[in-house]
């Protein structure tokens, strides 16, 4: 047959033999029919899948129009449906307690064993007595997004200096700390039954608290690095006397914008007056100022009532709009949020925090995306967020800004001058606001200087508890530069 005419010809009419002795012609190629094969692509269609899959006779699967093959959901990198409980991805030296109904995940660390590992690995190069220098064990606060992972490579030196426990928790919500339904646990039971929110500050309070008591202390010192510094200092101001020092890495504590109280002086020596008493006073006799000095108090009793009216219907307002975010954010719709900030942000968010972008390898990420790999992560973190917005506890109190210079206790404010979280200069305004405090600047540093630099940071610490506590320096520790 003409190899034009078979083009003219439809494609069903001509055998398939027929076509590819065709083609050969054309590419002069030798006339030979091998039968195709597709050794590197077998489909074996299984008993659930063979009602909407068929095959054709050459191999390729024939996929009907209404399936499509599922792919996984991932966010950060993980997959979302194999979600474990935390104890499955606890690491060996993992701990977990029970305070107040949840599993709380910790570790702790002390000089002896530090030094026996140490020694074992053989990079110990002094006797484990030299470690002997502080009577007060450290409780170590991550910050927001943050877990026990971020101060793995700072628990160890920070034993060495002080030569008691060192304890790091994860508060709920992050970490491995398990993540409990606050909305079905919180409805049962009356008011005053009811548990404490996990997810609130006043339960990271009191968790911290209790990790005093779990050490076996009287005081501890408190390390708190971003969000967890005002963990640190709520929880000076709820027990002072449990509280040896504060020490604030990279402090998320908005600085007050007025660094001084000041206070007017009233030098004519005449008490404080309001003016429609002095209206009465200077009027007596009047007929006219009498009766204006009675309108104007009926007229400031009106605008009084006027106002708390108006600041109940604001506190109302208030209330309704914290109720509807809240019920926006439980939703279905408020959870996909959530998880669709932390999939296109989260890991940009971490290399952010670093000084040195390129430090931040695999090792790194997946200890930040660990807690991703939790049961119900995303709920906890929407449940998280609700308790910042609706945390009635801390609207009781006066700001914490206001409270900053009623802090007695030693305090070291430690900062990166590269800082693009929480800049330095607001450290700047917190070491002036809090009375005797020290600042320490790391140059070349991040947000996260007990990750990005280890040695500065912990022999910064080091200097603080000599000029804290009185005690003696060792030589084996480098200064900080």
């Amino acid at each position: 047959m003409n190899t034009c005419v078979l083009h003219l010809l439809p494609t069903c009419l001509v055998s398939p033999q027929l076509q590819l002795q065709t083609r050969r012609k054309l590419l002069n190629l030798p006339s030979v029919w091998e039968k195709p094969t597709f050794r590197s692509l077998q489909i074996v269609p299984s008993a659930s899948s063979s009602s909407s899959t068929s095959f054709s006779p050459a191999g390729y699967p024939e996929i009907s129009p209404g399936t499509r093959p599922k792919r996984k959901r991932q966010i950060a990198g993980i997959d979302q449906e194999e979600l474990q409980d935390p104890a499955i991805l606890a690491d060996p030296d993992s701990c977990f307690c029970e305070f107040k109904g949840v599993q709380i995940h910790h570790k702790i660390y002390d000089a002896e064993s530090v030094a026996t590992n140490l020694s074992e690995e053989g990079t110990s190069s002094q006797p484990p007595h030299a470690n002997k220098r502080v009577n007060f064990p450290m409780i170590l606060l991550h910050g927001f997004g943050a877990s026990i992972f971020s101060w793995n490579r700072a628990m160890k030196p920070l034993v060495q200096i002080t030569g008691k426990k060192v304890l790091a928790f994860d508060r709920p919500a992050v970490g491995l700390t398990a993540r409990l339904n606050h909305v079905n646990h919180s409805s049962q039971g009356s008011e005053d039954t009811r548990p404490f929110n996990p997810y609130s500050m006043i339960f990271s309070v009191l968790a911290t608290l209790y990790f005093i008591d779990f050490l076996a202390a009287d005081k501890a010192i408190l390390v708190g690095h971003s969000a967890g510094s005002i963990v640190a200092v709520e929880a000076y101001f709820e027990a002072p006397e449990r509280v040896a020092a504060l020490i604030l890495v990279a402090p998320a504590i908005v600085a007050p914008l007025n660094l001084g109280h000041v206070t007017k002086d009233n030098s004519s020596g005449k008490s404080n007056q309001t003016e429609g008493e002095e209206l009465e006073v200077n009027s007596k006799g009047n007929w006219f100022t009498t009766v204006f000095s009675i309108l104007s108090k009926v007229s400031q009793y009106l605008g009084q009532a006027i106002m708390r009216l108006v600041r109940g219907m604001g506190d109302m307002i208030n209330s309704l709009y914290k109720k509807a975010l809240s019920a926006f954010l439980r939703s279905a719709i408020g959870i996909m949020l959530v998880r669709m900030i932390i999939d296109k942000f989260g890991l940009a968010a971490v290399r952010n925090a670093w000084y040195d972008p390129k430090q931040v390898d695999d090792h790194v990420f997946q200890g930040y995306t660990k807690p991703l790999r939790v049961k119900d992560w995303d709920r906890a973190l929407v449940e998280y967020t609700v308790a910042m917005l609706t945390d009635s506890a801390s609207e009781s109190k006066p700001p914490l800004s206001k409270r900053l210079s009623e802090i007695s206790c030693p305090v070291l404010i430690i900062t990166g001058d590269s800082d693009r979280l929480v800049p330095p200069w607001n450290s700047e305004r917190l070491s002036r606001t809090i009375p005797g405090s020290c600042l320490e600047i790391i140059k070349n540093c991040g947000h996260l200087p007990h990750e990005e630099k280890v040695d500065q940071f912990v022999s910064i610490v080091d200097r603080f508890l000599e000029r804290a506590f009185g005690v003696q320096k060792e030589s084996h520790l480098q200064p900080a530069t």
